[in-house]
């Protein structure tokens, strides 16, 4: 694909009507944001890739108080066009991310899922709403990375890697993405949308499928909502 990226604007509509079908009310792209109901918006950052399929998203809480209200990730879409790129980047943060976010709003099971404090799969001391996995790739194998973490649990792998780095005591967005085939692959933990190498080598370290023919890959989102020990 070789197309320039699509105008902001652009961007923020698509997202717009995928967050108002997703919640079942109005969202609109206006001065450069996807504003939603009360002080909810998802805020599109300046392109740092020069790949038009990838996308720097912030979702705001209360966009008079970003500083504290904002959970940051980034994501990448593939397709033959720059909007079917974008489309499918969009797709997949608001199944992994976006969905995390509005289970913080709804606090019903309908988005996704919740782990306590003390669950086994979830993260120690820290309520934990974790998104769906996703994934994609070529081959026989293309889900077996994916089909893999819908059997094994992350976060209780990644918590001592994770523990004591967080910057704040509530609403801490960790994404993993990782997978890859024969001679490559990816694990990467990001942070509040930053690069952790602890983490990602936490990730690399666990017995995930590499492919030998293809490629195969998984994402999914979580959002440590506050930190609940003592």
């Amino acid at each position: 694909m070789d197309e320039a990226r699509l105008p902001d604007e652009t961007v923020l509509g698509m997202l717009a009507g995928r967050l108002s079908a997703a919640t079942g009310k109005p969202w609109q792209a206006q001065d450069g944001i996807a504003k939603g109901p009360g002080t909810l918006a998802v805020v599109l950052r300046d392109d740092h890739t020069g790949s038009p399929g990838h996308l720097d998203l912030d979702f705001v809480l209360d966009i008079d108080s970003p500083a504290d209200t904002t959970i940051a990730d980034c994501v990448s879409g593939y397709g033959d066009t720059a909007e079917e790129a974008v489309e499918r980047a969009l797709q997949t943060w608001l199944d992994t991310t976006g969905s995390t976010i509005l289970e913080l709003l709804t606090q019903d099971g309908s988005f996704a899922g919740h782990f306590g404090p003390g669950h086994p799969d979830g993260f120690p001391g820290w309520h934990a709403i974790h998104g769906a996995i996703t994934g994609w790739g070529t081959g026989d194998d293309h889900d077996a990375v994916q089909r893999w973490a819908l059997q094994h649990v992350l976060l209780p792998h990644l918590a001592p890697a994770l523990k004591g780095t967080f910057d704040r005591d509530d609403l801490i967005g960790v994404k993993a993405f990782f997978g890859g085939g024969e001679g490559s692959e990816t694990a990467e933990i990001r942070v509040g949308g930053e690069y952790h190498e602890a983490g990602s080598l936490a990730l690399a370290d666990l017995d995930w499928p590499r492919p030998a023919v293809g490629v195969s890959y998984a994402r999914t989102f979580v959002l440590l909502v506050h930190h609940e020990s003592g």
